[in-house]
């Protein structure tokens, strides 16, 4: 599924948050809205996901406007929102339409794939941060959703931990290649997941560079062209003075 978005603005109460924010993500790709806090990603990020449509601009998925939930849309947000009152495996098929076995064996082989085989029948309060994560990306990809948004998924959790669950999204990638876009402030996080990162700038935040990754994933965090461009981006984001490398 391609994604355009297009001269997107938002205002609350007067003030504007982002503006005239432009970017394209191809079927398959891996998209990063990096910038500072308070610099409109999220904002962005509710916009393309339909659950905010008070913007301006236009956002086109697969050549159409759209401007609502979409259902080929998943969405992870930085805390699980798992339902207490359901257990991990029932919280994963909550949302699937059709015959209650062939969701329960959907659901169980999703929780696999995420390292939580096992532990069908816990419940959210018996888990710990990351698996209550992991729990949220089964849920969100158990619907074949042509495109997964992601806003700061692991940013809540512990060092080991995010870089488990960034290792398990590259393999969960691989395996559905859905387009995905992921809001984050961590350059090292972008530069190792994301085929392009968009860089977004400012109070009211705007489109301040475009970076294509060229390096295959998954990738050596301590490469040395992509340390070079991590130095590069950390310059621009506090100073904006030098131009970025955009390729790498």
């Amino acid at each position: 599924m391609s994604l355009s978005v297009e001269k997107v603005s938002r205002s609350f109460s007067g003030d504007v948050a982002v503006k005239d924010v432009t970017f394209h993500a191809e079927k398959g790709e891996v998209i990063g809205l990096l910038g500072t806090s308070g610099c409109g990603k999220s904002t962005v990020l509710r916009a393309i996901s339909g659950l905010d449509t008070g913007y301006e601009g236009t956002i086109k998925v697969n050549g159409e406007q759209s401007r609502s939930v979409n259902k080929d849309l998943g969405i992870i947000f930085q805390e699980a929102r798992l339902m207490p009152w359901l257990t991990v495996l029932e919280n994963v098929y909550f949302g699937l339409e059709g015959d209650k076995k062939e969701k329960r064996e959907k659901a169980i082989q999703l929780l696999k794939q995420v390292g939580l085989e096992g532990f069908e029948h816990y419940y959210p309060k018996q888990l710990s941060g990351g698996m209550a994560q992991r729990t949220a990306i089964a849920r969100a990809l158990v619907t074949e959703p042509t495109t997964l948004l992601l806003d700061e998924p692991f940013s809540a959790l512990d060092a080991f931990t995010k870089l488990q669950l960034q290792d398990m999204l590259l393999d969960l990638w691989n395996s559905y290649r859905p387009t995905m876009v992921i809001v984050t402030h961590d350059i090292d996080e972008a530069l190792y997941l994301c085929d392009r990162i968009v860089i977004l700038k400012g109070q009211p935040g705007e489109v301040y560079d475009n970076i294509k990754i060229r390096k295959p994933k998954p990738r050596s965090k301590s490469d040395i062209e992509l340390v070079k461009m991590k130095e590069r981006i950390l310059k621009a984001l506090e100073l904006g003075k030098e131009p970025l490398v955009r390729e790498a």
